[in-house]
């Protein structure tokens, strides 16, 4: 079978094909949940995980957490304060601060997650423990970007 234009492009590509894995998975993850009778949109996983992890938070401090620009998480967290999942309020000791936390139906949600999430972490496992290991593969580079930022590298290749 002949290559796409994208899959033959190689690096060129490499963006929108990290993006084709990313909406499989999660339109995956979906279908997992709808299986297990759960309502959640895998995109909502970041925010109610790290707020089940490390309950109260600020905006700034979980949009760092999870290393989504800070309008992104605005935009989650509205959707999540709609569904009733998380609540906002103002932190007592600076009032500029906005403090986010899960909702007892937001933990009673999660709670009902976590035998799904062994699930996931073994089928996630099947397809990633590769000859190449995607999970160490993905360490690897965001390392490397932590170091050297993508723009860096190519501006070097400009110059030369």
């Amino acid at each position: 079978m002949e290559q796409n234009v994208i899959d033959a492009s190689g690096l060129l590509a490499i963006s929108t094909r990290l993006q084709r894995l990313s909406d499989q998975i999660r339109k995956d993850g979906l279908l997992i949940y709808k299986a297990f009778g759960i309502d959640f949109q895998p995109k909502w996983f970041p925010v109610l995980y790290t707020l089940y992890k490390k309950s109260s938070m600020s905006v700034v401090l979980l949009s760092e957490e999870i290393g989504y620009a800070h309008p992104s998480t605005i935009s989650l967290l509205k959707e999540l304060e709609k569904e009733k999942l998380i609540r906002s309020k103002k932190d007592k000791t600076d009032t500029r601060k906005r403090l986010v936390e899960l909702t007892e139906k937001g933990q009673t949600l999660l709670s009902t997650m976590e035998p799904v999430w062994e699930v996931i972490v073994k089928a996630t496992a099947e397809i990633t423990n590769t000859q190449n290991n995607l999970m160490a593969a993905i360490n690897e580079v965001e390392a490397g970007l932590r170091e050297k930022s993508f723009l860096q590298r190519a501006e070097a290749y400009l110059k030369k």
